[in-house]
């Protein structure tokens, strides 16, 4: 059994009789295979092969007309099978791509239809699956079998440039048929069907200068020696046409621009052959005499020139480069212009292509000349020195007016003006040269040092006498020579430590020395131990002849008690002519050292406690400073305090004596001074004290002053009273008296007192056996009470 379409349903009858087969006809189907198979029970029948044949459920591809603008469904073929007896029997299913939304099937018949418009650029073929049923049962009466439907093309897509448009460059004056560029249209029509995807190029703009190769469409030249110069830029428009151009075939086009790039096909050229420049002649070296420039129709590199002096004045003089910028050739000067030397110079200028193309070579010279004549104008110009830098020397010790030599400087104008001569005093601001100002003659004005200053850089300034304005500049670089003015003295400050361990003869320090002055021959110092310590038994000094010396110990046993520090001086002595020499002092400090050498304490031993901590210290410290300010304070207060009324030539003090040997006594006891002493004094007046002012306070009883009578004389009242008035009137005429007046008030019983004085100090007066030797072991404050009741003959209290 197969499917049949037209008459292929009979060429495979006709071939199942021609090939035997074990198979049934079109009598019975085998469900599995698809075959009709032969009864087991029926006897072979050798003609019944030829009713048999081998039957196939494959299909190739049916085809559709892709775009069909029909009203009715576009038929496509038709399916049919050798079960189909036209009956109605057997049923056709139509499944895959687009089974139900485009393509449809005769369940009847087997024909198949396309319902809807196809694009084979969007699909070229359909994968479709068919199958015959048995209506009733749904049995398969045939296996499922794909086909394809394939879409069959038609022109309806034109060529498009899917690179366009185009930019492409050519030299200028590329031989004729050179490439420029390739251009490709697609066409999205089958490739394989046709002539709708085979594509034709053609140019429609851009002729006759390029053209385009039909095929392949590469574009060449079609012109030779295409000129930038002339036009550097060309529009193409190319064509594409798909049915191999012919007619009813679709097109499309796209644009070509070509730009013709530079060649060096031009050489440079000056628009004039002469040119002429005015300068004057005070114009500066390495300014800018002219600027020229050689036309050149190329660009980039090719435009890319060097200019040279190729003769006349110019080489040595001038010089001329190139501006990267501009191309420009740029004139500079070398030397300084004179108009009285030469008033004019011709230059002969070359400007040469830098990036010659050796294809052009035959167009001719890539270069051309051109002259430049260059006039100076005269200027007033300032002096000129013959030298510009003069060179003298001086010696150190040269007297003030000491000449040390002569610019000369010369008007270069044809006037030829005076010149006067002067130095710039910015260049010697303390004043040590003076310039002859018609002769020139440099001299010193003063003293030099060559070690504050060894050259002296003086500007010469040489005035126009008639034109002040005008002034040249020169200078004179004057050297100091060197004598020998400086002693040798220590290159550094030594600390120099000595263990008091040190062995005898050991090296505790090695000195050298500096000399401000610079012998030619170079310094050599001589070092020896100055004469008073020459011969000292601590410490010697060996020269060692290299400007260096040693100091070495002559013994052991240093000691810091006995002596912490040594000062040794050392002479040093110079090999100038004449020589001099300085004695420089080394101290030498003894140091208390550990076992490698390393010092620990130097200088003298402190003999106070010692491991207090810094903390303690301070305290101390601080303790200290308090009571100071107490005892200032206190001593403040006391001459504060009042002045005792009777002064003594040693400050006269009176102290309570108070001595019980049994109990009682009463206040009286405390009494500070006893009548009975004052009425038994006769006061002995200092003679320090001034006499020759007497103060205006009046006295209770009137006698004259040359003759008064003894406070014994007078009464008890009378006697206390004279007492204090005397005191007051001393201390008022008293010019170290302090200014505030002192008041003390004195109490007494009087004579009239029933108990009289229980004084002790009345036993002056008394026969009193009571010895007071004693008070002689108390000191020199209680020297008074020692001699007023003492075994000495004292009469008073005031002695």
């Amino acid at each position: 059994m197969g499917w049949c379409c037209s008459g292929i349903c009979r060429a495979l009858a006709l071939l199942a009789l021609l090939f035997p087969s074990r198979e049934r006809g079109c009598l019975g189907l085998n469900p599995s295979s698809g075959d009709l198979e032969k009864s087991p029970h029926s006897d072979p029948d050798p003609w019944e092969a030829l009713h048999r044949h081998k039957r196939s459920w494959v299909w190739n591809q049916f085809f559709v007309l892709e775009e069909y603008t029909g009203n009715e469904p576009l038929y496509v073929g038709k399916l049919h099978s050798d079960v189909d007896k036209g009956d109605g029997k057997v049923k056709y299913v139509l499944t895959g791509e687009g089974s139900s939304s485009i393509f449809t099937i005769d369940e009847n018949t087997g024909d198949i239809h396309a319902t809807k418009r196809l694009d084979r650029e969007a699909q070229s073929y359909y994968t479709l699956a068919a199958q015959a049923v048995d209506r009733i049962t749904n049995i398969p009466v045939e296996p499922r079998s794909e086909f394809v439907v394939k879409v069959q093309d038609i022109n309806d897509n034109e060529p498009k440039f899917l690179d366009g448009p185009y930019l492409a460059e050519v030299p200028e004056m590329s031989p004729l048929g050179t490439m420029v560029v390739q251009v490709a249209a697609t066409d999205a029509d089958d490739p394989t069907y046709g002539n709708s995807a085979r594509v034709i190029y053609s140019i429609v703009h851009g002729q006759p200068y390029f053209s385009v190769e039909p095929k392949t469409g590469v574009i060449r030249t079609a012109l030779p020696n295409m000129d930038r110069e002339t036009r550097d830029q060309y529009v193409l428009v190319i064509q594409a046409k798909d049915m191999v151009g012919q007619m009813g075939g679709l097109s499309g086009t796209t644009s070509v621009t070509v730009t013709l790039t530079d060649v060096n096909d031009n050489p440079p050229h000056f628009t004039h052959k002469n040119y002429q420049y005015t300068v004057l002649e005070s114009l500066p070296v390495q300014s800018v005499v002219a600027r020229i420039k050689a036309a050149d129709a190329d660009i980039g590199s090719n435009a890319e020139m060097d200019y040279r002096l190729m003769d006349g004045d110019g080489p040595g003089m001038f010089n001329i480069t190139t501006d990267e910028n501009t191309q420009d050739g740029v004139v500079i000067l070398l030397k300084p212009l004179d108009f009285e030397t030469k008033s004019s110079y011709f230059l002969r200028i070359e400007a040469t292509n830098r990036n010659i193309d050796s294809d052009f070579l035959s167009s001719g010279p890539f270069s051309d000349t051109t002259s430049v004549k260059v006039t100076v104008e005269d200027v007033n110009e300032p002096p000129v020195f013959s030298t510009p830098l003069s060179k003298m020397v001086v010696s150190e010790d040269a007297k003030a007016g000491t000449s040390i030599g002569r610019v000369s400087a010369h008007d270069p104008d044809n006037s030829n003006n005076g010149i006067r001569y002067s130095i710039d005093r910015n260049t010697d601001l303390e004043r040590f040269f003076n310039v002859d100002a018609l002769s020139g003659v440099i001299s010193t004005a003063k003293p030099l040092d060559r070690e504050a200053n060894m050259v002296h850089n003086l500007t010469i300034l040489a005035i126009e006498s008639q034109d002040p304005v005008q002034i040249g500049k020169g200078i004179a670089l004057i050297t100091v020579l060197d004598i020998n003015d400086n002693a040798p003295v220590f290159a550094i400050d030594y600390e120099t430590l000595l263990c008091e361990n040190a062995r005898t003869g050991q090296v505790i320090q090695t000195i050298s020395a500096v000399d401000r002055d610079e012998p030619l021959s170079g310094h050599r110092f001589y070092f020896a131990l100055a004469a008073p310590v020459a011969g000292n038994p601590n410490f010697t000094l060996r020269d060692n002849k290299d400007n260096t010396a040693s100091i070495l110990t002559k013994r052991s046993g240093f000691r810091r008690r006995e002596q912490p520090v040594y000062r040794l001086p050392v002479l040093i002595v110079d090999s100038g002519s004449p020589a001099l020499s300085s004695t420089n002092t080394l101290s030498v400090r003894v140091c208390d050292c550990d076992s490698d050498g390393v010092a620990l304490s130097c200088g003298a031993v402190a003999y106070t406690a010692t491991g207090l901590s810094t903390g303690a210290l301070v305290a101390i410290l601080g303790c200290i400073i308090t009571l100071l300010v107490m005892v200032l304070l206190i001593v403040t207060m006391r001459r504060r305090r009042k002045e005792p009324l009777i002064l003594e030539e040693e400050r006269d003090i009176r102290e309570n004596i108070v001595r019980y040997d049994d109990e009682g006594g009463g206040e009286e006891d405390t009494e500070a001074f006893d009548m009975v002493t004052l009425r038994n004094l006769n006061i002995i007046r200092d003679p320090n004290v001034r006499r020759d002012v007497t103060p205006d306070t009046p006295t209770f009883f009137h006698y004259p002053s040359t003759a008064r009578p003894p406070y014994k004389a007078l009464p008890d009242n009378v006697v206390f009273r004279e007492f204090i008035w005397e005191r007051l009137k001393d201390a008022d005429v008293d010019p170290s008296a302090p200014p505030y007046d002192s008041l003390q008030t004195y109490a007494f019983e009087g004579s009239g007192s029933v108990a009289e004085s229980l004084s002790s100090l009345e036993s002056l007066s008394t026969d009193s056996d009571q010895n007071y030797d004693y008070l002689s072991n108390w000191g020199p404050r209680f020297k008074k009470l020692a001699d007023l009741y003492g075994n000495s003959d004292g009469t008073s209290v005031f002695s």
